[in-house]
């Protein structure tokens, strides 16, 4: 089964896959809904505009799990309350770029609970790889291939 991906714009959706599958290669802006090998790659755009709202819905009836991404460094409240409730299958949040200066996990983890996002709440750096062992295994764990 498939894991989508799923966050505002620039919260690391794509880092995040690559540090999973342990892939290299050079992360570029995500332009439309992308499978990647087990994962489904969402643009941020999907989930900051209404209207791209049933794309992701219907999107995610091709995946196990739903991982909602917010990083900790953005300040911004990105997330609209209670947007998770949208989806029909089971979402756990993630909450990337830890290792950066000025991350505030705690700010980062409050908007994803306001989302909907009840636990688990991953903590990762896809570049140190902090975290990113944990959260393959509770995929894989769940019948995932990333």
């Amino acid at each position: 089964m498939k894991v989508m991906v799923v966050g505002p714009v620039g919260m690391g959706k794509t880092s995040l896959i690559l540090a999973l599958q342990k892939a290299g290669g050079v992360v570029r802006k995500t332009q439309d809904i992308c499978f990647v090998g087990g994962a489904i790659d969402t643009p941020g755009e999907y989930a900051q505009i209404p209207r791209f709202y049933s794309a992701l819905t219907v999107t995610a009836m091709e995946a196990a799990v739903i991982v909602m991404v917010k990083d900790a460094i953005d300040p911004a409240m990105t997330i609209p309350p209670g947007f998770v409730q949208m989806f029909a299958k089971p979402v756990i949040g993630v909450v990337t770029k830890i290792d950066l200066p000025h991350a505030n996990v705690k700010r980062a983890e409050a908007e994803l609970r306001q989302a909907g996002v009840g636990l688990p709440i991953f903590m990762v750096s896809a570049t140190t790889g902090e975290g990113i062992d944990k959260l393959y295994q509770f995929l894989v764990e769940r019948g995932c291939c990333i």
